[in-house]
């Protein structure tokens, strides 16, 4: 069993099919999260969005729950979740009990959220994101650490903390969140569309701030031949609601697609060594993509991709 956000380590992003019945949604991502760690994957990420956002379930914390329980080895991160949208010791909370529950298998990571619609729909203003989360960052990564509980003191799993830490990433798209993940005490989140040279500027400042936390590189593949139609209308979707000064690092082509598996893991190899990542995490599902062909990427980037990967942590 690896721990989570271990070096060298290749773990999946997954996302619910949300074109089908709610109660087929969740079997099918914990069939997909099972079928992953039969193939080889370290551990397994799911992300946080609400309204029915394609491909998006709204409490990762649950999801993950739902998942650690169908899988035995691999480690779960509800990564990112959207700190605002909540009570930060109600958060503290329920990631040390679910810690408790299964030991040495779960992480997590926060952003602040730029999607306004997860905002609204909470009666919460959307300008009030960063703010909130700058302020809330350092007191969910102590607790997890068993530090500054406060009247939760008490509280046998956020105790248990103070042995046995829940390791925290912070999404990070610019050198200023490099650099407070690395005042916290976090790890790093990169994301998937910024440039190599972006990434690496994020990480630079992280480790030149004294950050020794984990740094995770999202990378998007496609093993053969790329279903690019998805592939465009997604990037679409996230740049309607991302920042322009986002935008204006991200890169000319997100995905790295090879016919030729030993290319693929090459290509993933380099892109992570190029911006000083420890591990990474892999993202396949694209809105209309369904789950046999998510099931056939999975099967074969196991078998054939991720044997070959080797990055620099390892």
């Amino acid at each position: 069993m690896a721990e989570p956000f271990g070096p060298g380590s290749v773990s999946l992003r997954l996302y619910p099919h949300n074109e089908l019945p709610a109660p087929d949604v969740v079997a099918t991502l914990v069939g997909e999260a099972t079928l992953a760690e039969r193939c080889g994957f370290a551990g397994i990420m799911v992300s946080e969005h609400h309204g029915g956002f394609a491909g998006y379930l709204p409490n990762p914390v649950q999801t993950a729950a739902f998942v650690l329980a169908e899988t035995r080895s691999v480690w779960v991160a509800p990564a990112p979740v959207l700190v605002p949208l909540r009570p930060t010791a109600l958060l503290a909370e329920e990631v040390a009990w679910l810690a408790a529950r299964h030991p040495g298998r779960v992480g997590l990571g926060v952003a602040a959220g730029a999607l306004p619609l997860d905002f609204t729909v909470m009666d919460l203003d959307p300008a009030s994101a960063v703010p909130r989360f700058v302020a809330e960052l350092p007191r969910i990564v102590g607790m997890l650490r068993g530090d500054g509980l406060g009247d939760l003191a008490g509280d046998p799993a956020l105790a248990r903390c103070a042995t046995h830490p829940v390791p925290v990433l912070t999404a990070a798209v610019s050198p200023t969140a490099g650099r407070r993940a690395a005042t916290v005490g976090s790890g790093v989140l990169l994301e998937s569309m910024s440039t190599t040279e972006r990434q690496r500027a994020v990480v630079d400042a992280f480790r030149a701030a004294g950050g020794t936390g984990p740094v995770v590189a999202i990378r998007r593949v496609w093993l053969g031949d790329p279903p690019t139609a998805a592939m465009a209308d997604q990037r679409a979707v996230y740049a309607g609601y991302s920042p322009g000064a986002a935008q204006a690092h991200w890169a000319a082509a997100d995905t790295l697609v090879a016919d030729d598996p030993a290319a693929l893991a090459d290509a993933i190899t380099e892109s992570v060594d190029a911006v000083g990542a420890d591990c990474v995490n892999l993202r396949i599902h694209l809105p209309g993509v369904g789950p046999d062909a998510v099931d056939e990427q999975v099967r074969r980037l196991g078998a054939e991709v991720l044997p070959r990967v080797t990055l620099a942590a390892t």
